[in-house]
């Protein structure tokens, strides 16, 4: 009851900070301004084939087009890569301060990378910036192997886990449902979501040398509010994006897929 009442307080408010996130949003991926087409109920006009925005306290959604239509997530995935991660450490099975050693096979993988070399070390710490900053697929496998022994096994943890949550794992809703876990149950991603640039070091056997992390995330400069989330894109996904917000303790999830540039 207490919710309900909160929420029917604030709902004028929340609408309007979604409406200024989806032009943020839009105009990121060079679409045309959302249009306020019934000022009653706030219609907003999008070109992409799906989204959905979500209240993350409560799982209320704002807005929804086409939410539960199957579309290919890119590397948004990486989120529940994220959720596995601080799952293990709240478990004790892992800690941030763990040396991760990358495999040949982590090194091998293609995409968006850091470029870990066969045999190098990293905390787990570092990784995690890898994943959520510069959406390094070696960095994933490399953590996916540490934390299940292999990327396969990995792979069947996230699946599972998605199930516990009520996921089908490659809709606009899912990611929503998925985001939400992260931002509440482990806020201190944001810690890591919010890092604009940063370096780490790569030690390897030719040696010591910086390497520079930059956002994928362009939220980050371009609207005040943003924590978070994950971008992605490929060929058959488009691009992509779960992006985070929080304005005055008002706190919204926003998924957008399929978009074509």
């Amino acid at each position: 009851m207490i919710v309900n009442i909160l929420w029917e307080q604030t709902v004028k408010k929340r609408i309007w900070i979604a409406f200024l996130c989806l032009i943020i949003f839009s105009t990121t991926f060079g679409l045309p301004q959302p249009s306020c087409a019934d000022e009653t109920t706030g219609g907003i006009l999008l070109t992409c084939p799906s989204a959905i925005l979500m209240e993350a306290s409560t799982k209320s959604v704002i807005y929804e087009k086409a939410p539960d239509e199957r579309r290919s997530p890119a590397s948004i995935t990486k989120i529940m890569t994220a959720i596995l991660i601080f799952d293990a450490i709240e478990a004790g099975k892992i800690s941030l301060e763990d040396e991760v050693v990358t495999s040949a096979y982590a090194k091998s993988m293609g995409g968006s990378q850091v470029y870990l070399e066969e045999g190098e070390k990293q905390t787990v710490d570092t990784l995690i910036k890898c994943i959520m900053v510069s959406s390094g697929n070696d960095a994933s496998v490399a953590m996916a192997e540490y934390i299940a022994g292999s990327e396969s096994g990995f792979v069947q943890m996230m699946n599972e886990r998605a199930d516990s949550l009520g996921m089908d794992y490659t809709t606009a809703r899912d990611i929503a449902l998925m985001a939400q876990e992260l931002i509440t149950r482990y806020p201190q991603i944001k810690s890591y979501t919010t890092i604009w640039m940063e370096n780490i070091t790569h030690v390897t056997m030719q040696g010591s040398k910086e390497f520079g992390l930059a956002n994928t995330n362009k939220l980050l400069k371009q609207y005040p509010y943003t924590t978070g989330l994950k971008t992605g894109s490929t060929n058959k996904a488009k691009y992509c994006v779960c992006a985070t917000a929080n304005k005055d303790g008002v706190e919204l999830i926003a998924v957008i897929m399929g978009c074509p540039n």
